[in-house]
């Protein structure tokens, strides 16, 4: 992948002073950021890794998704390869010191090629960053090594997993450490239960059992601590939400307490945007509270839209991934997304390994809206321009270029990973 020297995508948008203010105000309170963000990370040790959907409006900038399962690697910045892999010692060397071996367990796929691509970099980065590194299905069907050819050039090994005692295996080669690449959409299996070696992410971040809701609510805290740290009203940074349960939408069972809850939402944000001078019109987002892969969104404007649905859209709101049913949804604001790559619409999405920003890329879309949910078919992704990595703003340049954008990028994107640290904190207790 070649270095992509493109500026900040345009942001289209005339209202973009308050989020020039504020990334003017985080780039002038650096030092002090980064010594508070030292003393969240001894607290709450950041989840392996992370990657972080942000929407930027031009007088909002925040998070709107956290996945803790992240695919993608191959849609980052190739040069930047030195950071995950650094990353990845520190983070690795920090859970089990001496560790050498580590069994990487995908999703389940047989024909995705553009997550193998994924799964592919992430092996480079482990096995670069000094580890012994095998790829260790769940699927069933899987008896013997299977190797897959990829458009890239790339060949990545899939092994059947074993269970011996309480550790994990493929054939003689023994993991310490077990790298969880499934979001265990379907639960726990058997052979990942009680198991000795570390897992990391831990079981209990799988969609079995977390729910955005929640990690919403500690983002919330995290939004709400470093507001007053920095001196800035809180709503720039976090998107107002709340929670239904009891939903049924093919059913038509819950439809009228979300209806309520959209309109209540409305009314807060039109607060907020009359508050602060914004011409645009209101919107929420419902989404499945457990699940991911973009699947289970509905963009809404009025609460009406909500009892007027249509048969199609109440089918998409029925089943996550792996059909499991949609019975609960967060209610979120909905961020606009005015930034734009060539005509298209686009958002950022930044990706961690432990506390470690180590790059990210552009979410493109040519048929979505700058309301509308963008991790759809369709869609495709543009390596962060970065010209330096995103810990090392300048000051003394205006607050849109390359490295200050992406500086202020990491730092929200950084909250959030905050907020999933009290998250994975509170569902292993």
């Amino acid at each position: 992948m070649q270095t992509i020297n493109n500026p900040v995508p345009h942001l289209t948008t005339a209202t973009n002073e308050p989020l020039h203010q504020l990334e003017k105000t985080i780039l002038a309170a650096q030092p002090k950021i980064e010594a508070w963000l030292r003393g969240q990370w001894r607290k709450t040790p950041a989840p392996f890794y992370s990657s972080v959907d942000l929407r930027n409006a031009g007088f909002k900038l925040a998070p709107i998704d956290t996945n803790l399962f992240p695919a993608g690697f191959n849609n980052l910045n190739a040069d930047f390869l030195p950071l995950a892999i650094q990353a990845a010692q520190a983070v690795l060397e920090q859970v089990h010191v001496g560790c050498s071996n580590l069994i990487l367990v995908p999703e389940n796929h047989t024909r995705n090629f553009y997550y193998f691509e994924s799964i592919a970099v992430l092996q480079t980065i482990l096995t670069q960053a000094g580890f012994a590194v095998r790829i260790g299905s769940l699927r069933e069907d899987l008896t013997a090594a299977e190797t897959i050819d990829l458009p890239s050039g790339k060949t990545i090994t899939i092994e059947p997993l074993q269970r011996k005692n309480d550790r994990l295996a493929i054939g003689d080669f023994a993991a310490c450490v077990v790298i969880l690449n499934n979001d265990l959409s379907a639960g726990l299996p058997t052979i990942l239960q009680n198991l000795k070696p570390t897992l990391l992410p831990p079981p209990e971040l799988g969609w079995m059992r977390r729910l955005k809701s929640q990690h919403f609510k500690h983002y919330a805290d995290v939004a709400k601590e470093f507001a007053e740290l920095i001196n800035v009203d809180e709503w720039f940074i976090n998107p107002f939400f709340s929670v239904c349960s009891n939903v049924d939408f093919v059913k038509r069972e819950g439809e009228a307490q979300v209806a309520e809850q959209v309109e209540q939402l409305l009314q807060a944000i039109q607060k907020k945007y009359d508050q602060y001078g914004i011409t645009q019109k209101p919107f929420v987002v419902i989404k499945a509270d457990a699940g991911t892969y973009g699947m289970g969104v509905l963009t809404v404007q009025s609460s009406e839209e909500v009892l007027q649905l249509n048969r199609k859209k109440r089918t998409n709101m029925s089943t996550a991934k792996g059909d499991r049913p949609i019975t609960q949804v967060i209610l979120q604001e909905g961020v606009y997304t005015f930034e734009n790559w060539e005509n298209a619409v686009a958002e950022p999405v930044i990706y961690m390994i432990g506390q470690y920003v180590i790059g990210g890329f552009y979410r493109v879309h040519n048929a979505r809206g700058v309301t509308e949910n963008l991790n759809a078919p369709g869609m495709e992704f543009k390596p962060l321009a970065f010209a330096k990595p995103c810990n090392q703003p300048n000051r003394n340049a205006p607050p849109d270029e390359c490295a200050n954008r992406f500086y202020v990028y990491g730092v929200i994107a950084r909250l959030a990973a905050i907020a999933a640290a009290r998250e994975q904190a509170e569902l292993s207790k």
